[in-house]
């Protein structure tokens, strides 16, 4: 298990993290999830022990390392260039650790070739650097950091030099990876897409501060505040009231429980927002459908993306503001009148 207990970090006058906690499970994939410059690779360094917090303190299962160096940790990072040694052979930077710890020869080629092998590129072992594909140089690098057997493993955006296609294809080499090994995992990305695929729980962080520590599902559906929606992306924002426990709005009724629980000052007939994805509309032509929680629209743009379609509405009354709507129907025209309604389930008050 990994404990960070509020670390503070500051280079001069900037505050890089301010008082940053998480408790991570042994054997969990979690990614630190953010904007750049927002102290994600910070984090990731004062876990390895390659910063020095000003105060707080990191717990890797139950030992405090505080006064712990480095190489003693049991944490090994790989970073965004791999950092692969360019007069070394493959089998020569996968087994560098091992000769650092000296271990004896026997041992070290036993683990290079398993490390070779589990990483699938054993034909390359007496290639060079500069001979090895961005993947190839990427699975060198965590074959290096993995067969240290360390309790956790730090990845910095790792897939951010590769091209679309080996980056799908080392993502999800890298989770099958985790999951065989078992490693503790923390993955610093600004890509939410790949944060949400790979990781069992994500950590939303602004300004040195994490704003919410969740799993991938609830954060896209549930964000905690507006900040971390927008950061998100794709939704529209649907202006109602508070009654009781609910919001109401055109579009009916919703439950304001989270709402309600965080915020004591919220009051009866207080104005709040649905955040609502582009994705978690209903829409039907106006002949098909007329329920009391549908908004007749007419639409004004459509833009044709493939695999999904997004539709720009102008509700005919009841509502100011446009809606954007993300479907895989790509039948309706410019101009066309159709009644929208909020999924079942979706919908969030912010």
């Amino acid at each position: 298990m990994l404990q960070v207990k509020d670390i503070y970090k500051a280079f001069g006058n900037n505050q890089v993290l301010n008082c940053v906690s998480l408790d991570i499970e042994q054997g969990a994939f979690v990614s630190l999830l953010g904007p750049s410059g927002c102290g994600k690779t910070t984090l990731l360094k004062v876990i390895a022990g390659l910063e020095v917090p000003e105060s707080g303190s990191v717990f890797i299962n139950g030992t405090c390392c505080d006064d712990l160096p480095a190489r003693k940790r049991g944490a090994v990072i790989v970073f965004q260039d791999y950092g692969l040694f360019p007069h070394m052979t493959v089998a020569q930077n996968i087994g560098f650790g091992l000769v650092a710890q000296k271990k004896e020869k026997s041992e070290r080629e036993q683990k290079i070739s398993h490390m070779l092998d589990v990483m699938q590129i054993s034909e390359k072992a007496n290639s060079y650097p500069h001979e090895l594909s961005g993947g190839q140089k990427q699975r060198v690098a965590l074959a290096r950091a993995c067969i240290l057997e360390p309790n956790v493993l730090l990845l910095d955006e790792p897939f951010s030099n590769l091209d679309t296609g080996l980056r799908d294809v080392m993502r999800e080499f890298v989770q099958e990876l985790q999951r065989k090994l078992g490693i503790t995992t923390i993955l610093v990305t600004h890509d939410k897409e790949e944060a949400f695929m790979l990781s069992q729980k994500v950590a939303v962080i602004f300004d040195g501060l994490v704003q919410q520590y969740d799993t991938p599902i609830k954060i896209y559906t549930r964000p905690q505040t507006k900040q971390i929606s927008d950061f998100i992306g794709d939704a529209n924002y649907i202006d109602g009231t508070l009654q009781g426990k609910y919001f109401k709005c055109p579009f009916g009724k919703f439950e304001a429980v989270d709402l309600q629980n965080c915020e004591s000052n919220v009051k009866q007939n207080d104005k709040a927002k649905l955040m609502v994805r582009y994705d978690q509309f209903q829409m039907e032509a106006a002949s098909e459908i007329n329920t009391v929680n549908a908004v007749k629209c007419e639409i004004f743009e459509k833009t044709f993306k493939g695999r999904i379609t997004t539709y720009r509405v102008k509700p005919l009354e009841g509502l100011e503001t446009e809606i954007r709507i993300n479907t895989s129907n790509a039948n309706f025209e410019q101009g066309d009148k159709v009644f929208v309604t909020v999924k079942a389930g979706a919908g969030h008050v912010i």
